[in-house]
């Protein structure tokens, strides 16, 4: 069949042309259509499940509101873990599906589960809300907000009334989440000394209050043939209005609004969350995108639309998009990899060049490049997936093999050209036949050895999880690139040999080889020679490396994943639960200064508590902060440890410093935003935090461990008023009627919506400042009975306690996390100490056990994958060599590649990074395929020698002196073109190939060399005694 293909080629030259320039126009506009973004899909099928409870305390929202949540979803189709958080007034359920499956089915399952329990949450508690849909790199833009005359509270109005609701509208934004200033609302502010001389009751507030503020429909007239509908205009904007409410009236007396309370205008209180930017009190947007869209372009559309706000905005207000911009990552990362593509391909030329001496010869081997790589591009669109680092990476990688069949074609087919010039006229054959039977000569080692290659690269396709969505893309796009580069050398090349090689005067030209081939030959002939002089000598010391690279193999460290280059710093800290927003601003506040302080880092952006509706909730006591920065004469090590010593300073700070999108990886995988979790179950919150705070001390001092922190589910203080029921029963007070001044006194009850310019703003009652400031002022807050007004005291009892400040919970049971990232050494290394120290030091009691999550478990599980994975591919490439030879000993000689590969592969990667993670192994599996290509080529042409009749010794020396260029130009393509990506590892986008790229590199060269030499020797010492020499 393949003959057949050449053939067909051969003669229909210009179809062929035709075709290749359809797909250079096609591959261009699909790749002007195609999405860009720095990752492919990483998301774990995650809904989130968010409650606000107002006023609950987070044992009660554990109680009444997470707890029936999560029995409700446990145990759902496809569910493999369910994560909890109840904090102060709001509740967050994370379900985790399976890895595969449908995301809206996933949706549907949650929201019909919620729909069996709506009725059973307590009446104060809100709807619970289903997060929106967006990729675990969702979050693309951080908007800042700041000013100079325009007060906090317009500026948050801005945000929520003009910003949000344009933004929203944007195709592709899933989410916007505003937080800092003050949220605008309208109050009635009771003053219960003068409800007492009204006699008033709050019921009757409440009564008046809830219908004062609703329009009413009139229903239609008609009149003079006009149909006309009625409404009453009740709804107003004006506090004086507001305040002219009837509360009572009786005996010709009227009870106003305004004679028991203050209205006025103000701020929601408590507040949630504050933020700033560059240490200035500001309003934060964070906006998520939706799934499957292009990050960049829907930026360009975000910028685009606040340029038109910011027109219609108070000239002092300042819109800020430099905090953190997700495409400037992206941008940076496709540069990176483009640059190393483009300094790749340079690489190639210059190979080609320097060894064919030819412009004609090295063009028709080039042209297997931007084929094989638009192709690949095409094959991606079609498939639906994005262009990103990874399916550029596996372009990358694949770059200098991908002219590798095309340089066997044309070398092969040059020669053969050449030796027909070089007959007499009358034994020449046809231009065409040469041509046909030269690439017929080689085509099956050409799409074999890609065969191969493909076959290794098929262990990618067996990791699941983060891992296999992360690579999978890499490995579609290498083996696509490849398999265009083979059709490409059986196509077009042999059509472009017969356009611009056969002709006579360029061979009469070309006739003599070039000298860097007969340099080469020569050179090789005499290391060859001295080979089979010490053949033993060569076999003990290839044995001898190959055992020394086995042992520092298992010396290397382990690790998931390369540290990435985000270019920005997220930066969470925390203190002391209980502390109020206040306080815990201003020690952000000095955080802010300290880091402005640091060179490195531009701006800055804090966010402090929560923001409403938030899933990444954090306490009051919690800020985390978004520190782009821009290294200048120092590497980023150094800044972070700077940053840590730093901010030791300020007592009672807990800090744990990572990057934007690594955080959200972290999460995504064990719930933490760290390398590693250490997670402690339990029921007894107190015992976990102490038992917690022992593995912390522990772990503290194992080498290479920063960032220690614990979940601080520690004791705060609260207030707690119990009702005496006995007393509210002698008195008349019902329970609603306790629940209501309860509600009421503290965070205040929306009654109703004033609607201000088409935008609604909450109409809230609540008790005045001077009232509930201080638990002795709740103390006389007046409760109505039936023999009229008595306090609070009088029929509850009202004390100062300790209460949980959060509660976490993971497949219902409640748990604390000691969390902590690696620095300066592996991770699995950094791990397996931790469990050691813990084992050593740490006493469990009973009903308590200790879970490890993190990166390091999907190493092991990808590692373990990887290496079945191995097994399997190794087999089916000794199928193909064996079904290629039909001789079981030449396939095994051809594997003698792979551990001559391996001898480089550990030695270049013992003395680089001296790691062991993902990327390399699967540079140690492609090296199976890859390096079985040169012993393929030597092996081939022995045998077509020794079909011709020629004796062993003759054979091999001709043999290895024939394929010698062929064989250093195809590993010098495949192994140059991979430097630019080895050498730039902490360059945006090159983090996680450039591991993959060191391995094949140090690989390629170890196989090339060694094989020139061991593969003759092991052949000769193979065949000596069968036949004669």
């Amino acid at each position: 069949m393949l003959n057949r293909i050449i053939h067909f080629s051969l003669n229909n030259r210009f179809f062929v042309l035709l075709m290749a320039v359809i797909l250079l126009l096609g591959g261009f506009y699909v790749i002007q259509k195609s999405e860009v973004d720095v990752f492919p899909d990483l998301n774990a099928p995650t809904v989130t499940i968010m409650t606000e409870a107002p006023g609950l305390a987070p044992d009660e929202v554990e109680k009444l509101v997470t707890y029936p949540i999560e029995t409700a979803v446990n145990g759902a189709t496809g569910v493999r873990r369910v994560r909890s958080t109840s904090d102060t007034g709001f509740s967050v359920v994370t379900v985790e599906f399976d890895w595969g499956t449908d995301i809206y089915i996933d949706r549907q399952i949650v929201s019909e589960k919620l729909m069996t329990i709506a009725e059973t949450l307590p009446p104060n508690v809100n709807t619970p809300v289903l997060g929106p849909q967006t990729s675990i790199m969702g979050e693309i833009l951080i908007v800042g907000l700041t000013s100079t005359e325009t007060s906090k509270r317009d500026l948050r109005t801005i945000a929520d009334r003009m910003m949000k609701p344009q933004l929203l509208s944007i195709g592709g934004v899933a989410q916007v989440t505003v937080m800092g200033g003050d949220i605008k609302e309208y109050q009635f502010l009771l003053n219960p000394g003068k409800m007492k001389y009204h006699n008033v009751t709050l019921n009757e507030v409440l009564a008046a209050s809830e219908g004062a503020n609703t329009n009413t429909n009139g229903g239609i007239l008609y009149e003079y043939g006009n149909e006309y509908i009625i409404k009453g205009v009740v709804n107003t904007v004006n506090a004086d209005e507001l305040g002219d409410i009837v509360v009572k009236s009786e005996a010709g007396k009227t009870v106003r609004m305004s004679d028991i309370a203050e209205v006025k205008v103000g701020g929601e209180s408590p507040l949630l969350g504050m933020a700033s930017v560059n240490g200035e009190p500001a309003v934060l947007l964070t906006i998520s995108k939706q799934y499957n869209t292009g990050t960049i372009d829907l930026i360009h559309n975000i910028e685009a639309s606040l340029a038109d706000m910011q027109k219609n905005m108070p000239k002092d207000v300042k819109i800020s998009t430099d905090i953190f911009r997700q495409s400037d990552f992206i941008e940076s990362s496709i540069n990176n990899i483009q640059d190393a593509l483009l300094e790749g391909a340079l690489f190639v030329v210059i190979i080609l060049l320097f060894f064919l001496m030819d412009v004609r010869a090295t063009a028709i081997s080039l042209v297997a490049m931007p084929l094989s790589v638009l192709f690949t591009m095409v094959v991606l669109y079609f498939c639906g997936y994005t262009i990103n680092t990874m399916s550029l990476g596996g372009i990358a990688i694949a770059i200098g093999s991908l002219v590798d069949d095309a340089i066997v074609d044309v070398e092969n087919v040059y020669k053969r050209l050449k030796a027909n010039r070089a007959l007499p006229p009358e034994q020449r054959a046809k231009t065409l036949d040469v041509i046909y039977h030269a690439s017929a000569e080689v085509r099956m080692p050409i799409f074999n050895s890609s065969l191969i290659i493909i076959a290794s690269f098929l262990p990618l396709f067996f990791l699941s999880g983060i891992e296999g969505r992360l690579l999978i893309p890499l490995g579609i796009a290498f083996i696509v690139s490849l398999i265009a580069s083979t059709i490409v050398a059986l196509t077009l090349t042999p059509v472009l040999c017969s356009m611009l090689l056969s002709n006579d005067k360029h061979l009469d030209k070309s006739s003599k080889d070039a000298w860097t081939s007969v340099k080469m030959r020569a050179g090789y002939a005499k290391v060859l020679a001295w080979g089979f002089g010490h053949k033993k000598m060569i076999l003990t010391a290839t044995c001898g490396l190959f055992i020394v690279a086995c042992c520092l193999f298992f010396t290397l460290g382990r690790s998931f994943l390369p540290s990435f280059n985000e270019g920005s710093f997220t930066i969470n800290i925390a203190t002391i639960p209980g502390i109020s927003l206040e306080e815990s601003n201003k020690i952000g506040e000095r955080v802010d200064k300290i880091l402005m302080d640091i060179p490195e880092i531009k701006t800055i952006a804090r966010k402090t508590g929560r923001a409403e509706l938030d899933e990444h909730s954090r306490g009051s006591n919690a800020s985390e902060i978004e520190a782009p920065y821009e290294i200048i004469d120092r590497p980023r090590a150094e800044i972070m440890n700077e940053i840590r010593t730093r901010l030791s300073e300020i007592p009672g700070l807990s800090v744990e410093i990572g990057q934007p999108i690594s955080h959200r990886i972290d999460a995504m995988l064990s719930g933490t935003e760290a390398q590693i979790a250490i997670k402690l179950f339990g029921d007894n919150l107190n015992q976990l935090y102490t038992i917690g705070k022992q593995i912390q001390e522990q772990i503290t001092g194992v080498e290479g461990i920063v960032d220690v922190n614990i979940e601080q589910q520690i004791e705060r203080p609260e207030i707690v008023i119990t009702p005496r029921r006995d007393v509210m029963a002698s008195y008349g007070i019902t329970m609603d009627d306790f629940s209501k001044l309860v509600n009421v006194a503290v965070s205040g009850v929306v009654v109703s919506q004033v609607y201000e310019e088409g935008f609604p703003y909450n109409l809230r009652v609540r008790m005045d400042e001077d009232s509930r400031s201080t638990i002795e002022q709740l103390r006389n807050l007046m409760i109505d009975s039936s023999v009229g007004k008595v306090t609070l005291a009088d029929v509850a009892n009202i004390e100062s306690t300790d209460g949980p400040n959060s509660i976490n919970r993971e497949n219902a049971r409640r748990r604390i996390v000691i969390s902590a990232n690696v620095d300066g050494r592996d991770l699995r290394g950094a791990v397996s100490d931790i469990q050691h120290t813990i084992e050593e030091n740490v006493v469990l009691p009973e009903g308590y056990y200790i879970n490890y999550g993190g990166q390091f478990e999907s190493e092991a599980e990808a590692s373990r994958t990887l290496a079945i994975a191995s097994v399997v591919a190794l087999l089916v490439i000794f199928m193909l060599l064996y079904q290629e030879f039909k001789n079981l000993q030449q396939s095994l000689i051809i594997l003698v590649n792979l551990p001559l590969a391996m001898i480089g592969g550990v030695l270049i990667l013992w003395l680089t990074s001296g790691e062991l993670n993902i990327p390399a192994i699967i540079g140690f599996i492609s090296l199976l395929g890859i390096t079985t290509r040169n012993g393929m080529l030597l092996m081939s042409h022995y045998n077509q020698l020794k079909a011709e009749g020629m004796a062993l010794m003759p054979r091999i020396l001709k043999g290895s002196e024939d394929r010698l260029l062929p064989i250093i130009m195809t590993a010098l393509t495949s192994a140059l073109a991979l430097i630019p990506i080895a050498v730039s590892g902490t360059e945006p986008g090159n983090e996680i190939q450039s591991p993959m790229a060191i391995v094949i590199l140090g690989g390629l060269f170890s196989s090339t060399i060694l094989n020139l030499v061991v593969v003759p020797i092991i052949y000769y010492f193979c065949n000596r005694k069968k036949e004669t020499v």
